[in-house]
């Protein structure tokens, strides 16, 4: 029987670049799915295109979905701990065509690209819109979702 293919999942929070891209690298992963709406950051290295050369030079590719990414409303509900406003906000967003026809892209990638990991910025999965995108594509796909967790500052 095939071994079932994992959906790794990372949040960058209180967390140096090294730090991310050694654990990407030591999961296997070679493909980072930036989930963010906005694939820019205040923290040097998680900008787009930073971290795109960052996993360039460690054999990962990148791939931004905005579609997935949570909508302005979304994030202050996480901000603020409200994961039941939360889930209703981006489920919600994920009727959207934009938001479904990128969930189909993401499940192809993980079908057919080595180790996949969608990454946002929220360091605890269950706080993040990512562990949403996680539970669809494996209730779709059938892979086993593993949460990654780099060492902090």
């Amino acid at each position: 029987m095939a071994k079932a293919k994992k959906l790794f999942t990372i949040g960058y929070e209180q967390t140096p670049p090294k730090a991310v891209l050694d654990e990407l690298q030591h999961a296997g992963v070679k493909l980072l799915v930036d989930v963010r709406a906005i694939a820019s950051s205040r923290r040097p290295g998680f900008s787009k295109t930073q971290l795109a050369a960052g996993l360039d030079e460690r054999g990962i590719s990148y791939v931004h979905l905005r579609g997935l990414g949570t909508p302005k409303d979304g994030r202050e509900a996480a901000r603020s701990g409200d994961m039941k406003a939360l889930s209703k906000i981006y489920h919600a967003h994920l009727k959207k065509p934009e938001a479904r026809a990128e969930m189909d892209e993401l499940a192809a990638l993980v079908k057919k690209a080595g180790p996949v990991c969608i990454l946002c910025y929220e360091r605890d999965h269950t706080a993040c819109h990512r562990k949403f995108i996680a539970e669809i594509i494996q209730d779709r796909e059938g892979v086993k979702i593993e949460n990654l967790a780099a060492p902090q500052f």
